[in-house]
């Protein structure tokens, strides 16, 4: 074979691609994870509580929230969009929770107690009002009037449309407003 056969031969065979090694993500560091979870266990547990109504429950999920957050290592620009995945993360557990206690049982009766005082009866009122809501409803209000979200995080959250969040969100609030009109808490 000549030089120039040669010099073509290597052009001719397939060249074999091998792909860059990947990089497994960098996991969030500890003192990162832990400003973040000072910064938003709270809250998240009130919003998990006022979705179950039971606060075993609300510590559960929040302990499965944060386990999966650290297990999916999300990358992200900033600590709103951290906290956005975060709620997102504990509203499909907190519905994925309501499917497995419908199999089980069925629909919950909620007790009403007498005994209580009267300021305390309109809070333990509100809170059984709030529970015959549905998941998503209670979410909705939850997050758009506690949490004080906009429509964009609250879509987010619930894993709707940002356009759809705001007839949800009336209709939410018509369906509370009937409730308590029938339980004779509001005109």
């Amino acid at each position: 074979m000549t030089a120039d056969v040669m010099m073509l031969l290597p052009a001719t065979l397939p060249l074999e691609r091998t792909a860059p090694p990947r990089r497994a993500p960098r996991p969030i560091d500890e003192a990162r994870f832990e400003a973040f979870y000072r910064a938003n266990a709270g809250s998240l547990w009130s919003y998990i509580y006022r979705l179950t109504g039971n606060p075993a429950t609300a510590d559960d999920l929040l302990q499965k929230t944060f386990f999966r957050f650290i297990r999916a290592n999300p990358q992200a620009a900033s600590d709103d969009h951290l906290r956005r995945y975060l709620f997102r993360t504990a509203t499909n557990l907190a519905f994925d929770h309501f499917r497995e206690t419908k199999r089980e049982r069925g629909r919950e009766i909620v007790v009403i107690d007498e005994g209580a005082h009267e300021s305390a009866d309109l809070r333990h009122d509100m809170m059984r009002v709030f529970a015959e809501l549905k998941p998503r409803e209670r979410a909705l209000l939850w997050l758009a009037h506690v949490e004080e979200s906009n429509h964009e995080d609250i879509a987010e959250a619930i894993g709707v449309k940002a356009k759809s969040v705001k007839v949800l969100l009336f209709r939410a609030r018509r369906r509370l407003g009937d409730l308590l009109k029938k339980k004779g808490i509001a005109s």
